[in-house]
This record gives C-alpha cells, structure tokens and sequence, in this order.
C-alpha cells in the first residue's frame, strides 16, 4: 500500500523544500509542483510533492490518519 501524507511548505530551495509534518520536518523535492512555495499545502510521496491541496483537506487527512492509529500521527494539526 502508498500512502501520500500532506505536509506545509516552511521554505523552498530550489527544487527542494523543508516540509512540517504535524511537527516532524523533513525536506523534500518540488521538481512535480513547481509552484508550491512557502505556506502552501502539499502532498508527499517517496520524498517528493505529488500534489498542493487545501489546508481543510490536510487536516482532515491528518485526523483520519489519527482516527486509523497510524503510528507518529498522533499530534495536533499544525
């Protein structure tokens, strides 16, 4: 099974940008979503962005995550 985990972009450096994951950070390749900057939602896959999505879908993401006890989900949205 794959799982993208939504992430918010903290910096972008190039093709690379330093991600938090409720807390966890982690960087990351942009080189799919060129137009992901700083503030903006994405989702992450094997160390790259695959898509930028809305901020109310991250969360709620986030808690479905929580809600299945993936394990290092257990906290709060950022």
């Amino acid at each position: 099974m794959c799982l993208a985990v939504p992430g918010l972009v903290l910096e972008r450096r190039g093709e690379l940008a330093e991600v938090d994951f409720q807390g966890n950070r982690m960087e990351i390749s942009v080189v799919l979503t060129p137009e992901a900057e700083a503030g903006d939602w994405v989702l992450v896959h094997a160390g790259f962005a695959i898509s930028e999505i809305e901020e109310e879908i991250a969360h709620e993401t986030w808690s479905y995550l929580r809600q299945a006890g993936i394990e290092g989900v257990e906290g709060k949205p950022s």
